[in-house]
């Protein structure tokens, strides 16, 4: 009978397959946390109440730690949204705090992971800048638009990229009209600025 390996076989591969499904059904499931997690995270900091926002990171971290486990060979790339999740978040925190930005071994992330997580960095840096001009604070403004666009200008050659980094080239394309965008915005408030100095100096 040229049949009689088949069976045996099947059974041990659907046998395989039955894990692998369950393994992935409980990653989509669970990890759905972590992201919720990490962007109430960014609201919080957006909101200036960063402890809040460091108190939903170390959860996140706490559960992305945990789930790795089950992430085994290919089942890994069901964790690329949630530590891209928690890159953008850890970067976005540390840059308000004025501290280094995480490398990606530092925050135990895979390498398209941090990549897409700085790429979605700066869409939140965007919103901080028009949130210190709203407050008058041009200077620190300043700063998170030199760190938007440092970061920017380092991650455009990932582009190249696109088929390995799924999206890198369309979030590249949308982080170039974000920085355009603020630039414009940063150079009339700093002349804005300067004319007020000028006119409060001739009013004496």
């Amino acid at each position: 009978m040229t049949l009689k390996n088949v069976k045996p076989s099947l059974n041990k591969i659907a046998k395989n397959l039955g894990e692998t499904q369950d393994a992935r059904e409980f990653l989509l499931k669970n990890t759905r946390e972590i992201i919720i997690l990490c962007s109430k995270s960014i609201i919080a900091v957006h909101k200036g109440d960063l402890t809040t926002g460091k108190n939903n990171l170390k959860q996140a971290e706490t559960l992305l730690k945990k789930y790795k486990k089950k992430a085994t060979g290919g089942l890994s790339r069901y964790l690329i949204t949630p530590e891209q999740e928690f890159v953008e978040a850890a970067c976005l925190i540390a840059i308000v705090e004025k501290k280094e930005i995480p490398s990606d071994k530092k925050l135990s992330v895979m390498p398209e992971s941090y990549v897409l997580g700085l790429l979605d960095c700066i869409g939140e840096l965007k919103r901080q800048v028009f949130d210190k001009i709203r407050m008058d604070e041009i200077e620190d403004a300043t700063r998170m638009f030199e760190i938007m666009e440092s970061l920017y200008l380092q991650l455009y050659t990932f582009s190249m990229y696109d088929k390995v980094v799924k999206e890198a080239r369309r979030k590249i394309d949308v982080n170039r009209i974000l920085v355009d965008d603020v630039r414009s915005v940063i150079t009339e408030e700093k002349r804005r600025t300067e004319l007020i100095k000028i006119l409060r100096k001739l009013e004496k």
